[in-house]
């Protein structure tokens, strides 16, 4: 059984296959479009379009096929190519059926039949078109068709128009001889285009497209204004800017422009009020006044054409004294688009108008590089289209506008549409140099020159003896320039820094700047330290002599005045301040270097006004010490007053000045105030221990303060 199949199978291929095989005819054409042209008065021909469909590799012959339509009396046009043109004697008038053929080696295929009567295809030629405007009305006209000399009635016409800014065509349909635009836009281009038919015949091509211009009128509305203050945001390099059209020189719509905008009228008030009439080449779209907006209480720019002015166009200046409260801002930015979204505020906003969002390339002169929309109170994001120059800084800002026209700045933030590694920083350098300690100084990358966001400054010490140590720097925004000092290096030590940018990018290219400290540390650091220890010595005795005075009833110590005014310089407390401080002069000028010098503590003692030399005498022990005892034969008060004497004419020989002895009182004096004083119950012995000498001739006494 498998042997008889096997052997049948070739003769049924043989016979299913060329079947299969067989090359197709062609396909089927589509059905002739014919029409009868009548230029003048010759209206003779058929023509009829064809759109043959030949196969690529195999020829193909196609013709054209027409009878009446009662009639089996058919006609053939062939040729290559097919003209497609039905000769006047060819045909009769009346209803006729066409169709196409088309043949090649493998067979034929026919089109369907188009069915028409002869005066149904009658095309004009297009209307020739005349305008006329006005000033409220623009009216065209033109030619009507010569239906009458073909023995035809007049059909009817279709008229479509646009402007400039339209996309598609406005049509009306039935027109007869003329169309009219009532109130057209001042100073619009209109394009116009019409078609006609005779009788019952196809509609004429579209003429040729007319245009037109209406008239100029007066502008209508008002300009977008603001002001370009650059990244400082200060009233003194603020400068007007507004919106312009490139074609039209203002951003105000065609239906508003009403014309050519031959320049701009700009006032200015301040102390002498200022008009200008400008016609600028403008940067793109946006236009600036030359001049800075510094002392200037209010500016308005209108455009003006031919035949009038705009309304003032009031610029809403940054209100005096208001600073920016920091709203986040957050920025979506490429090099194509940027979305700026900010949060809603805290507290309410009925006398909000708008919003502002402006954005600012650094370094850019005024009117280039900037941009503004201005936004409805109740949407937080607004959408710039760039091109937006990457490794660029833009600042955005972000401001509100009140009912009462105020302007009110709230946030700014930087944004770069890409980011990459910073420059070098302009200059490095090391401003001072000390033993244990250097400052560095060096100036930040300006905002024009930042590729991206500086994260901080990078510092890379190392020293001559192979150690390094790495410090990160915070960036200060407001500071064109930074210092840091280092710390806690060896003294004669060779030290190299380097410091670098980093912005999310990487970091940039180092500067270098190398140093050596000193060996010693400087003379008037020395100086400045030996003074303020002298200072706090003295302050110390001066702390202590105040707290002796201030016992009871003795507050005044200080502040009531004597008829006569001693000189202080004879002080007991003076004289011994003096002595260490003259001791203390000579090391002032001997400088020894101590790199972490000890701090003394300093003990005040009180002595014994009594143990002068000159009253008392050294006694020597068995163990070979030596002490003071006081001498024989003289009370503590007489060896008081001896010592006292002797400090005068001491002092008196030192200064040249009159004795001491001079403003001592008498040994009557003297008696006669202790009697006193033991009537009202004080005891001399005790005030004498509690002062000296010149406290107790030149200050005030017990009694002199309960009586006072």
């Amino acid at each position: 059984m498998a042997t008889l199949w096997s052997r049948c199978l070739p003769s049924i291929l043989l016979v299913i296959m060329p079947s299969c095989f067989a090359p197709a005819p062609p396909a089927f054409p589509s059905p002739p479009q014919c029409h009868i042209p009548c230029p003048e008065d010759d209206c003779a021909e058929i023509h009829c379009s064809l759109d043959p469909r030949p196969h690529p590799e195999i020829p193909t012959n196609y013709s054209l096929h027409w009878e009446p339509a009662n009639s089996d009396e058919g006609r053939v046009l062939t040729g290559t190519p097919l003209s497609g043109i039905i000769h006047r004697e060819d045909f009769t008038r009346g209803e006729l059926r066409v169709w196409v053929q088309a043949e090649d080696r493998n067979g034929s295929a026919k089109s369907q039949d188009a069915l028409f009567h002869t005066a149904d295809i009658i095309k004009l030629p297009p209307p020739k078109i005349s305008s006329v405007s006005h000033q409220e009305l623009l009216e065209i006209s033109w030619t009507i068709p010569p239906c009458d000399e073909l023995q035809l009635s007049f059909g009817q016409c279709d008229v479509r128009y646009r402007t400039e800014a339209d996309r598609g065509w406005h049509e009306d349909e039935n027109v007869h001889v003329g169309y009219t635009i009532e109130n057209p836009q001042a100073s619009t281009e209109y394009e116009f285009q019409v078609r006609c038919s005779c009788g019952t015949g196809l509609k004429s091509d579209w003429s040729e497209i007319h245009s037109v211009r209406s008239k100029e009128a007066a502008p209508e509305g008002a300009l977008d204004v603001w002001s370009d203050c650059g990244i400082s945001q200060e009233s003194c390099d603020c400068f007007v800017t507004w919106k312009v059209d490139q074609h039209t020189r203002t951003e105000l719509p065609k239906a508003q422009a009403r014309g050519h905008i031959r320049g701009y009228r700009v006032r200015l008030s301040h102390n002498d009020p200022l008009e200008v009439n400008m016609s600028t080449a403008c940067e793109k779209k946006i236009c600036s006044f030359g001049s800075p907006l510094k002392d200037v209480s209010s500016v308005s720019v209108s455009a003006y054409n031919a035949c009038g002015a705009t309304s003032p166009s009031s610029l809403a200046l940054p209100t005096p004294g208001k600073h920016k409260s920091e709203r986040a801002v957050h920025l979506v930015m490429n090099e194509e688009n940027l979305t700026v979204s900010w949060e809603p505020p805290s507290q309410g906003s009925d006398h909000l108008k708008e919003h502002v969002v402006q954005y600012k390339e650094a370094g850019r002169p005024p009117g280039q590089g900037f941009d503004w929309i201005k936004v409805g109170k109740g949407l937080r994001t607004g959408t710039f289209e760039g091109p937006f120059t990457k490794y660029k800084a833009y600042q955005v800002s972000l401001f509100t506008v009140s009912n009462s026209n105020n302007v009110h700045h709230l946030s700014s933030v930087i944004g770069y549409s890409l980011q990459g590694p910073p420059p070098k920083v302009p200059s490095f350098e090391v401003s001072s140099i000390a033993a244990t300690h250097v400052n560095l100084l060096w100036e930040s990358i300006p905002l024009p020159m930042q590729t991206g966001k500086i994260l901080y400054y990078q510092l890379i010490v190392e020293s001559g003896a192979g150690g390094q140590k790495v410090f990160n720097v915070s960036v200060s925004p407001q500071q064109k320039k930074q210092t840091f000092e280092l710390r806690r290096l060896s003294p004669g030590q060779d030290y190299e820094v380097r410091i670098r940018a980093v912005t999310p990018a990487g970091p940039g290219a180092n500067e270098t700047a190398k140093f050596k400290t000193n060996h010693h540390e400087p003379f008037e650091h020395i100086i400045a330290l030996v003074l303020g220890a002298v200072l706090l010595v003295f302050i110390c005795i001066l702390f202590v002599f105040c707290s002796a005075c201030r016992g009871e009833k003795k507050t005044w110590c200080l502040s009531v005045s004597l008829p006569k005014v001693p000189d202080a310089r004879n002080s007991h407390i003076f004289r011994h301040m003096k002595h260490q401080m003259n001791d203390s002069f000579p090391w002032i000028f001997i400088p020894v270097y101590e790199p972490h010098p000890k701090i003394s503590v300093l003990e005040v003692v009180e002595v014994q006004p009594w143990a002068s030399e000159s009253s008392v005498e050294k006694i020597s022990d068995p163990d070979g010490s030596t002490k003071l005892v006081a001498k024989s034969g003289c009370s503590r008060a007489e060896c008081r007053d001896d010592q006292r004497e002797e400090a005068v004419r001491e002092e008196s020989h030192r200064y040249g000045r009159e004795e001491y002895s001079q403003m001592v009182d008498s040994d009557e004096e003297r008696d006669k105030e202790e009697e006193e004083d033991r009537a009202d119950g004080w005891s001399s012995s005790e005030e004498e221990q509690s002062s000296s000498g010149y406290e107790k001739h030149f200050m005030p006494t017990a009694l002199e303060v309960q009586e006072a």
